[in-house]
């Protein structure tokens, strides 16, 4: 194992940051090398059930290399976000948005508007090798970005570490919620066992949700070119992307975090990318399904919010899911479902402000356009 630091932008005099990745197996430049496998957690920052899968992980990987068994690079970046595991506010940790800028740390991640052009006459008919001549091109674009801000820099280092990597895997957690992946619908056959692995509830799937997250900022690098480029151009799936929500902020222990780990080592065994003999694929929890279909629920009225089902429940149509309870008027409020499907997070309020989410519920058929991701 090699333990790498990335000395990020310095926001101001006196303070300084960095991001801490450690890399397992043979390098992406040696002949041992079949394939690049990332994974990073917490990029939420106060996302604790995945960081402590990622810290398991990690001793098992140490376990692994020491016995020959990786045949792949892996790279583990279990803290992806120092900048806002330092948003201690008040008692609170403030990880999921950016205090200097008020950017969320898992939007607007980079883009290549025209790495298309720049490969268009690079590219042949040979599928594999145009993969590695698109990798050159955005080390490159890469090579040139000149952050201006601590959040910027810390999304370049996330990249240059990911970009040319096989599979990424990003590890996060909801609020209150069920094991879920998030992933295309293009990468979902290789990514189903995962899911059987992980014993994901959910799995929803869209090519591009909009917000340009983390894991979508590389699939659709080699979407946007596959849609773009002649048939005697071909352009592989470079990148395999999924987001695993490890359940709940609040499910954190080692039993759940080393089921976890567990289940990422067999799905990277099934892959080639550990040497080994995984566990038999069990059955998948139920079905994926678009992402588009997940009905999100609001609250219509202020009050206090009861929950009348669970995570995790199967939800028919009419089914009631919250109530708000006025405590002035004793007015209640109930919302039900108009989905089919699996009740998979919720928010952890008690309390609710008009217009404030409170939770969503999977679906098979496609209800909302647009940007499918909260904020």
């Amino acid at each position: 194992m090699q333990k790498q630091t990335t000395p990020l932008l310095s926001p101001a005099v006196g303070t300084h940051r960095e991001l801490v990745s450690f890399h397992f197996g043979p390098s992406s430049d040696s002949s041992d090398s079949g394939q690049k496998i990332y994974i990073q957690s917490s990029l939420h920052a106060d996302e604790t059930p995945a960081m402590l899968t990622a810290v398991l992980l990690k001793r098992r990987l140490l376990e692994l290399e020491a016995a020959g068994a990786l045949a792949a690079e892996i790279v583990l970046v279990p803290v992806a976000n120092p900048v806002g595991l330092g948003q201690y506010v008040m008692g609170q940790f403030i990880g999921r948005f950016d205090l200097a800028s008020g950017k969320n740390f898992n939007r607007h991640f980079l883009a290549f508007p025209t790495l298309a052009e720049r490969a268009k006459d690079r590219l042949g008919a040979d599928a594999m090798r145009n993969r590695d001549i698109i990798r050159e091109l955005l080390r490159e674009e890469l090579a040139q970005q000149a952050p201006l801000t601590e959040f910027e820099s810390l999304q370049l280092a996330l990249f240059k570490q990911s970009f040319d990597a096989d599979l990424v895997i990003d590890l996060h957690c909801s609020l209150e919620a069920v094991m879920h992946v998030y992933t295309t619908e293009a990468a979902w056959p290789s990514i189903e066992p995962l899911a059987r692995y992980l014993g994901a509830e959910a799995s929803l799937l869209a090519t591009h949700s909009g917000g340009q997250a983390f894991d979508e900022a590389h699939s659709l690098i080699w979407w946007n070119l596959q849609q773009q480029m002649p048939a005697g151009k071909p352009v592989p799936d470079g990148t395999l992307a999924v987001t695993v929500e490890c359940r709940g902020q609040r499910d954190v222990s080692y039993a759940v975090a080393q089921q976890d780990a567990d289940a990422i080592i067999d799905y990277l065994m099934s892959r080639g990318a550990i040497r080994g003999e995984p566990k038999a694929l069990p059955p998948l929890p139920f079905p994926a399904t678009p992402l588009a279909g997940s009905e999100q629920f609001y609250a219509p009225v202020s009050g206090i919010v009861v929950h009348r089902a669970k995570i995790g429940d199967t939800i028919r149509a009419g089914d009631p899911l919250f109530d708000i309870v006025d405590p002035l008027t004793d007015e209640t409020t109930t919302i039900s479902s108009h989905t089919d499907g699996v009740l998979y997070m919720r928010r952890a309020i008690r309390f609710a402000t008009a217009g404030a989410p409170l939770g969503r519920v999977t679906g098979t058929r496609p209800v909302r356009t647009g940007v499918l991701l909260g904020a």
